[in-house]
């Protein structure tokens, strides 16, 4: 069974922002090789979507959601059939509550 990986549009969203942040505070290079490696860390799901932990925070939600981490960020994300949904990359600095806004 091939697995496809999608992004949301919020989860594009914020990994622009990630982008934006580190450029200003850090470099382009430095920007670059974040987001790369959150890329390169959801394309580990191709091979085993149920690889993350179940998120306790949108448990009451109707889909399974599940998480990895890369660095300081929580890859929200579903698995339905053979996709993956990246919900949202999550900046675990943040009030966790902020994550139960979260729609997908």
């Amino acid at each position: 069974m091939e697995i496809k990986i999608l992004w949301s549009d919020l989860a594009l969203s914020q990994l622009e922002d990630i982008f934006d942040y580190h450029k200003t505070v850090a470099s382009v290079s430095v920007a670059r090789k974040l987001v790369k490696s959150i890329i390169e860390t959801t394309l580990k799901l191709e091979v085993n979507p149920l690889l993350g932990v179940k998120e306790p925070l949108l448990a009451d939600r109707p889909f399974e959601y599940r998480f990895l981490v890369q660095k300081n960020y929580k890859i929200i994300y579903r698995f339905n059939e053979s996709i993956v949904w990246v919900i949202a990359v999550f900046d675990t600095r943040q009030n966790p509550e902020k994550l139960a806004r979260i729609s997908g």
